[in-house]
């Protein structure tokens, strides 16, 4: 039986969605805010044919889901696979820490804390799931199991620039999957991952599907058996709707939703993702990925990607992200480029005193809010089901990867899921 659903997001995990009941016959029609799909993955066009992602992004080895639909949509020749330099900054220095060899000779642990915390990494890499670590925190078992001095060193400037305060209260099992779902290879779509998405919009397009790009959702409301979808253009009833939007967005836009499902499920914190773009004339670091570890930065990782593609990709621009999760009415959220350009650069020169500003040759800004939930202990509890008692109203989104991280595979993944879902609930 053919269903017209409306899929709110085009993000990984609403596209997704949308081809699949596409392919399965239904008329899907997907409603984005933005001019352009990807959602947090989405890009900017750096020069005629070349985008940049917004925030960072790269693949695991691992992730199988995400590597599959780059095949399926014959995009697998473009996909590049590297092992490029992750380093942690400490002291001054930037140590690379990137794998078991790397991690003996990381010389701001004595040796037999070295030993210990690659034991303890070895253990969860090995572990097939991490149900026997929940109740506990990520703080709890490194200090338990990888020492006090990895855990000051290493893992409480990292959980406290993801987290900012709650940083002793994310759970293990999150942590487990940090660890667990993470290679050593990494892999980028060269030419950038915007080209996924666009060819995910196409390809719905082409299956009959229906996308509606630079137009925002104001409610959803059921009325008589069918559900209203209003926009900022008008209002369109459809037999089913996908939100995709974060629990507490779909809480907003769906006043029907009951108190129990509110209680139960409009709960939680979630920080927002911001990145600061340079594009300089000469390369800042060695390192692809540096985690910045000392105190007093402004930014919590620098990645910069010309140190995994070459520049000469991006008409000779040296590209480097600094990144930061904040509050989402934390001022930097909403601060215009260049104050953020005076806060972050001078701090530049504390990881190469030769940098200068007159490098920078370009610069770009961009926040986006509920990037990163706060995955505390009783997380779990909260996560809710693909079903809402609505009828015919779903929601998938990222809260519901748990304990996987927020990640394009996991999203499409999920995406899988809830569109077998509903095939079983029809």
């Amino acid at each position: 039986m053919s269903h017209s659903t409306a899929v709110l997001g085009a993000g990984a995990l609403g596209l997704t969605a949308a081809l699949r009941l596409a392919q399965r016959g239904d008329r899907v029609t997907v409603i984005e805010r933005e001019p352009l799909p990807g959602g947090l993955a989405s890009g900017f066009e750096l020069q005629p044919g070349v985008w940049l992602e917004k925030f960072y992004h790269h693949l695991f080895r691992s992730d199988r889901r995400a590597i599959g639909m780059i095949d399926e949509l014959d995009l697998g020749d473009r996909l590049v696979w590297k092992q490029p330099v992750t380093a942690t900054l400490r002291d001054g220095v930037l140590h690379q820490l990137d794998s078991p060899r790397s991690l003996l000779g990381f010389s701001p642990l004595p040796i037999s804390d070295r030993i210990r915390m690659g034991a303890a990494l070895a253990g969860l890499k090995a572990m097939p799931d991490p149900r026997l670590l929940e109740g506990g925190t990520a703080a709890e078992w490194t200090r338990r199991w990888m020492g006090e001095r990895a855990y000051d060193v290493v893992w409480e400037p990292l959980l406290r620039g993801k987290f900012g305060d709650a940083a002793p209260e994310i759970a293990m099992p999150w942590f487990w999957a940090r660890v667990h779902d993470r290679t050593q290879s990494l892999g980028y779509l060269r030419g950038g991952f915007q080209q996924l998405y666009d060819r995910l919009a196409q390809r719905i397009r082409e299956t009959g599907g229906e996308t509606r790009f630079g137009m925002s959702v104001t409610s959803v409301r059921p009325d008589n058996g069918s559900l209203l979808v209003e926009t900022e253009d008008g209002s369109e009833r459809f037999d089913r709707v996908i939100s995709t939007f974060a629990p507490r967005l779909t809480a907003r836009l769906v006043p029907d939703l009951p108190a129990a499902w509110r209680d139960r499920h409009d709960w939680g914190r979630a920080y927002g993702a911001h990145c600061a773009i340079l594009a300089l004339d000469r390369p800042l670091t060695s390192a692809y990925w540096l985690n910045v570890n000392d105190p007093g930065f402004p930014f919590m990782a620098l990645v910069e990607h010309t140190n995994y593609l070459p520049a000469a990709d991006y008409g000779g621009r040296h590209l480097v992200y600094l990144g930061n999760y904040r509050p989402m009415d934390d001022p930097l959220m909403s601060a215009p480029l260049d104050t953020v350009l005076d806060d972050f650069l001078p701090h530049l020169a504390r990881l190469n005193p030769a940098f200068d500003r007159s490098w920078v040759t370009d610069a770009w800004v961009f926040a986006a809010p509920f990037a990163q939930p706060i995955v505390t202990v009783d997380y779990r509890d909260h996560i809710p089901p693909f079903r809402t008692p609505i009828p015919n109203l779903w929601v998938a989104n990222m809260f519901q990867v748990y304990p996987h991280d927020r990640g394009q595979n996991y999203s499409i993944a999920l995406a899988e899921r809830v569109v077998a879902a509903m095939g079983d609930a029809s």
